[in-house]
């Protein structure tokens, strides 16, 4: 077909809205992540709070070396979301390299790519969490190899918490983790449950855990606090979020307490 209509300006004015949404959440995500957009998508309204992912590169297996080597990529992962643009708050959605790297070090890669904006990382936000829920001895579940885990419950036991019980699926690649069934999930959830626990910590971004959230504590009876839920919960913290969150959990009755970072 030959276009033969000359153009024309339109006489429409043009308005434009403070923001296309009112929050806006910046993700940033292992290159073989297969689980924490879908987490933020399914929790988070999309009406009300738009999430802007970047993905770093990343190379399994999960070794210490690998997961250190993430945090000099989050600088520049940061400043290419929405560049000029700000950001409420900014999540770093690796539960083990934010605890391999330490979260101090993760909020200075973070703020010299986008200063002046919170932060977030799933083991930050369990804390916050489990403190939300008087939670301080606690079951703790990975889906890791052995030397990642220990430093995963040696972290959360630095930071104030008793180990009840920890236990581990033995997987090192993030991609296997993702495949990682629901009844696998659920069935070893309840039992890396201690009895004497307060609640139950599922580490890990990758595992599709937020989903068995409810049928694992309609089972155990106690609060379940996993890396993809707590991270929401604490972003939307972070916004002052009305949002009513219903299938994920206890925690999402719980307001985060004035004691807790405000980072």
């Amino acid at each position: 077909m030959v276009f033969d209509c000359r153009p024309k300006a339109s006489l429409v004015e043009a308005i434009f809205d403070a923001r296309s949404v009112k929050k806006r959440i910046g993700l940033i995500v292992l290159a073989t992540d297969h689980t924490s957009e879908g987490d933020f998508a399914r929790i988070c309204d999309p009406d009300q709070i738009g999430i802007y992912a970047n993905r770093i590169t990343y190379q399994n297996p999960g070794t210490r070396a690998n997961l250190l080597a993430t945090g000099p990529r989050l600088t520049e992962a940061a400043s290419q979301i929405l560049p000029g643009d700000a950001l409420d708050v900014i999540a770093y959605s690796c539960t083990a390299a934010s605890v391999v790297l330490g979260n101090a070090v993760v909020r200075d890669y973070l703020k010299a790519g986008k200063s002046d904006t919170p932060f977030v990382t799933p083991s930050s936000a369990a804390f916050d969490a489990l403190e939300a829920l008087d939670a301080k001895r606690i079951s703790v579940l990975t889906p890791y190899s052995a030397s990642i885990s220990q430093e995963v419950f040696q972290y959360f036991a630095d930071n104030g918490l008793q180990i009840a019980s920890a236990n581990y699926l033995g997987v090192d690649d993030d991609r296997e983790i993702a495949r990682l069934s629901e009844s696998t999930i659920i069935e070893a959830a309840c039992a890396a449950m201690e009895p004497s626990a307060d609640a139950l910590f599922i580490s890990c971004t990758g595992l599709r855990a937020a989903v068995c959230i409810q049928r694992i504590e309609d089972r155990i009876g106690k609060p379940v606090v996993t890396s993809n839920q707590a991270m929401i919960w604490r972003c939307l913290q972070h916004l002052d979020s009305e949002q009513v969150i219903h299938g994920f959990g206890h925690l999402f009755q719980h307001p985060i307490k004035d004691r807790m970072s405000a980072q």
